[in-house]
């Protein structure tokens, strides 16, 4: 197991040749490579590797579930009051307030019920995350997400009824399926909501991403190479 000394040469390497994979990208598509926020998953990894990050400079990290998330970032936050956290994986309703609490983004708004919880939390606290919509563009059962049919009046509800701090949607396309349709499909509801903010693309498509407008990508394993084992332990 690495240490976060000798992580540090490669995890700077890597967060160099992603940055300078988005700036290709976005130069393609006659964007600037400053509009792409690089969401950096740092999810089952420990402690010391996210720091060797930080201290390549990196700034803003995902992360899938609250309570890992817990026992990493109060520390490293207070260590380096710069960096913003993500959650990038799904939320249960009765950890919206140790959410709010942690996070600077949620990205994984599905459903009025964790919307409700959402906008009790953020009215009590005045803590107020950047929100995201995800948007299940596959329709698959096994994922979480709003469907796009009903992304619309979904995100009215979000407005209107709850009063979130709507940023943006998020979606994450089917393994085998051309992302591109997806990520197509996401901007035009966007678009058409005036949202202006997407996390779409992960790290093998988020060049595709990126020319279909993405302002967040969620790269990991191009970052901090292969994952450890997750041990599942109660949130």
């Amino acid at each position: 197991m690495q240490d976060s000394e000798t992580a540090s040469p490669d995890i700077r390497q890597n967060l160099g040749s992603v940055k300078s994979r988005i700036a290709a990208a976005a130069a393609e598509a006659g964007r600037d490579a400053a509009g792409v926020t690089l969401v950096a998953i740092s999810k089952t990894h420990p402690a010391p590797t996210i720091a060797a990050a930080i201290e390549a400079g990196h700034a803003v990290f995902g992360e899938n579930r609250v309570q890992e998330s817990e026992s990493k970032w109060p520390a490293l936050k207070s260590d380096h009051p710069g960096v913003r956290l993500h959650l990038v994986g799904p939320l249960q309703s009765n950890k919206v307030k140790r959410a709010v609490q942690l996070f600077d983004a949620i990205e994984t708004v599905d459903r009025a019920k964790l919307a409700r919880a959402l906008a009790r939390e953020i009215e009590a606290t005045g803590t107020r995350p950047d929100c995201f919509i995800q948007v299940n563009t596959g329709e698959e059962d096994q994922k979480a997400g709003i469907r796009p049919a009903d992304a619309d009046a979904f995100i009215k509800e979000c407005r209107e009824q709850f009063q979130l701090p709507l940023a943006g949607l998020m979606c994450i396309p089917p393994v085998d399926e051309e992302p591109g349709l997806h990520f197509g499909l996401l901007a035009e509801i966007a678009r058409r909501n005036g949202l202006d903010k997407l996390s779409m693309g992960m790290s093998g498509d988020f060049e595709t991403a990126i020319r279909f407008g993405a302002t967040h990508v969620r790269v990991g394993t191009a970052i901090f190479g292969a994952r450890p084992p997750f041990k599942p332990q109660e949130d």
